[in-house]
């Protein structure tokens, strides 16, 4: 009757405890993911969005925007997965943001272009949001970083656009 006892006392450890432990594989796999950094150039580059680049007169225009200048620097980094400036203090992000906005040049000072400037805020903002707080999904803080990367090749575009525009309405019709 003892014997039985144990028997069937062994037989519930075994039915419970089954399929609960991991293999190594899955627990080096788990510890592999773990130490993967979370944002690589490689999850950068697979990053699909168009990139526009400031045209020669949009370059013109920005050349006395210090801090557009130094944006464009700090986005060349993010590209390289270089998130020193964005997980940094906020409130120097926010000084930043706030001078970048200040001293926009006149001729670029349009609604369409003042509008990216904020749209940018809010995504370096959020940025800085996911990447200092610990329980954050690594996909969410990935899709911040291209949230900024879009938003900055927007601004450039609105610039290329208002500036193309001012040109082509330079342009007299002979009729």
């Amino acid at each position: 009757m003892r014997v039985g006892l144990i028997l069937l006392n062994l037989c519930f450890l075994f039915v419970f405890n089954c399929g609960e432990d991991k293999s190594s594989s899955e627990l080096k796999t788990e510890e592999d993911k773990a130490q993967q950094p979370v944002i690589n150039v490689k999850a950068i580059e697979g990053f699909k969005y168009t990139d526009y680049v400031l045209s020669t007169r949009g370059e013109n225009a920005v050349s006395g925007w210090d801090k557009y200048q130094e944006l464009a620097i700090q986005v060349n980094y993010l590209k390289k997965a270089d998130l020193s400036f964005f997980n940094g203090d906020k409130s120097i992000l926010k000084g930043f943001i706030d001078t970048l906005k200040l001293k926009t040049p006149p001729i670029l000072s349009t609604n369409p272009i003042l509008s990216r400037t904020a749209i940018i805020e809010t995504s370096i903002l959020r940025l800085n949001e996911n990447l200092t707080l610990d329980n954050i999904d690594n996909q969410l803080k990935l899709e911040s970083v291209k949230e900024v990367l879009v938003a900055f090749s927007n601004l450039n575009y609105q610039i290329n656009k208002k500036l193309e525009r001012d040109f082509y309405e330079k342009i007299k019709s002979e009729y």
